[in-house]
């Protein structure tokens, strides 16, 4: 699953749509809980990491910031 592998501030789209009609996510908190901001109407939605990563169908930007 290295395909599977994100952070913060990175860009993701999810297996389903938004309403907005925007697939595009930025994940703005990691944890237990990951809390993505939708691209298109800047809407906020928390998931357990666990349905994250089954909903989750890929990277699209990699963060470049380096975490140290």
């Amino acid at each position: 699953m290295a395909d599977k592998e994100f952070g913060l501030n990175d860009v993701v789209e999810m297996k389903k749509a938004h309403p907005c009609g925007a697939n595009r996510w930025r994940i703005i908190r990691l944890g237990m809980d990951i809390r993505i901001k939708c691209e298109g109407c800047a809407h906020s939605v928390l998931i357990p990491r666990k349905d994250f990563t089954k909903k989750m169908k890929k990277v699209l930007v990699k963060n470049e910031k380096s975490e140290e």
